[in-house]
């Protein structure tokens, strides 16, 4: 990774990526984090649990594939 955040132009399709399981980096830890910088750039602060609930969800529904639930 260079460092550089920023969009660029053509480059491939990174996300959603193949969910095999588990993955550690998703956890408590990490929503709360998504939660912080939301709520640093203005957005209302989560404070019920439905809110978290659907946070957790959305972020899960953009980082990994579904599952084949058949």
């Amino acid at each position: 990774m260079t460092g550089a955040v920023g969009f660029r132009f053509g480059a491939e399709r990174v996300y959603p990526l193949a969910h095999a399981g588990p993955d550690p980096r998703f956890s408590e830890s990490l929503i709360n984090s998504v939660a912080a910088v939301l709520v640093g750039y203005g957005y209302p602060p989560f404070e019920s649990p439905e809110d978290w609930a659907g946070l957790e969800t959305a972020l899960a529904g953009y980082l990994y594939e579904r599952k084949d639930t058949t």
